[in-house]
């Protein structure tokens, strides 16, 4: 299919091309090119002037683990039996047949990061996925790290039960125990394998399993935190463990967005149009992710759906807009830049030959974050999800 007569956005180096055409053969990209292509084929979509960019990506929800308009049924965020647990999967509890993949599709979001809740220190698997399917394991990109919350959540979910932990020292030590353990499971294993005659098997055991790819940095270590304070122990741990580490939600980050950037942190910014509903994010500024990038970090912008719905994803990069991050690095932090941090842009993200043709097409004129717009034409890995041209 040839999609010609565009202004293309393509998030990567060759920036914008403000009259051009793209082909998708295979559910790729083919081919992109400037000007007017040679041969039209009758099949050919005219974009008439309108912005073609590639699909939003959602770096950090909850979709389809929580899924809408059910409470404990369709709630299977959280495993609040036990503070760690790094072998559960979102993918194991998702549902591809929530309404709100097409909501997230009909908005123009092509993938999205679905995660364990923030309920324990240590959550489980994080997975990114396609909005587009019937069975999640086709819809899968990859699993991408596992999460961890410090601060509030861990601690009212386990004052509530009267057990550990019920501080912010018992949360991060519940943490630091379960990595312990894990690399000593990990050196035991390496033991065994080097010299089996001289040593045995550790005895199995499913969490620390789960926890190997992240201590070789095949993961990363995502980490659920708002105050200032809690980002600085994510900052810690993941030095103690050499983890290759993401801030989610980062709400204090502009009061210490050049320590972040010294780390050099990412960090999901949201979710942005809520208001303060705790304590810890009494610190919730609409600059936030305008501070951060300000200061070299690299920023996504999530709604951490349900919290916000996830077909407001785009309006909320428009918030960060308003909050002063220029409207080019808004794109960016809703395409290619969640697509960088969850390690999918060398599928995903941008518009390039030979990555997956997730993108989404707007009207002459129309601004892609406001909420009025809607994209005319959505398609998710090559396959057309939405036409209206």
């Amino acid at each position: 299919m040839l999609i010609y007569n565009a202004e293309i956005h393509t998030m990567s180096g060759k920036g914008v091309i403000p009259k051009g055409w793209l082909t998708v053969e295979d559910g790729k990209i083919a081919l992109i090119g400037e000007g007017t292509p040679d041969l039209i084929p009758e099949d050919s979509i005219d974009a008439g002037g309108g912005m073609l960019l590639p699909g939003f990506i959602d770096a950090h929800t909850h979709l389809g683990i929580i899924e809408d308009s059910l409470d404990f049924e369709g709630d299977d965020c959280n495993e609040s039996t036990d503070p760690f647990t790094p072998q559960m999967r979102a993918i194991d509890g998702i549902n591809p047949f929530d309404r709100c993949f097409e909501e997230a599709r009909m908005r123009g979001i092509t993938a999205a990061a679905s995660s364990p809740g923030s309920a324990n220190p240590c959550g489980g698997e994080i997975c990114a996925i396609k909005t587009n399917g019937r069975r999640i394991d086709d819809m899968l990109i990859r699993t991408c790290g596992i999460k961890f919350a410090l601060g509030e959540n861990p601690k009212n979910v386990y004052n509530g039960k009267d057990e550990t932990p019920i501080t912010r020292m018992a949360v991060t030590a519940a943490i630091r125990e379960g990595l312990y353990k894990a690399r000593r499971y990990v050196h035991d294993m390496d033991s065994y394998y080097s010299d089996s005659e001289n040593y045995d098997p550790p005895e199995y055991d499913i969490k620390c399993e789960a926890l190997m790819e992240l201590l070789d940095r095949k993961q990363k270590a995502f980490f659920h935190c708002h105050r200032a304070d809690d980002i600085c122990t994510a900052m810690r741990i993941a030095k103690e463990f050499s983890l290759d580490a993401v801030i989610i939600h980062g709400t204090d980050g502009h009061k210490i967005a050049d320590i972040i950037a010294s780390e050099e942190l990412p960090v999901i910014c949201g979710p942005v149009i809520c208001d303060r509903c705790k304590p810890e994010m009494r610190g919730l500024e609409l600059k936030n992710a305008a501070v951060l990038h300000e200061n070299g970090v690299k920023i996504a912008i999530c709604t951490d759906h349900t919290v916000i719905p996830i077909q407001y994803l785009p309006l909320s990069a428009q918030a960060a807009v308003k909050g002063g991050l220029s409207f080019d690095e808004a794109l960016r932090a809703i395409t290619i830049a969640p697509a960088e941090i969850l390690g999918i842009d060398e599928q995903t993200g941008s518009l390039e030959p030979e990555k997956d043709a997730d993108l989404q097409l707007y009207r002459k004129g129309e601004n892609p974050l406001d909420l009025m717009s809607e994209p005319a034409l959505v398609m998710i890995s090559g396959e057309i999800c939405r036409r209206e041209v």
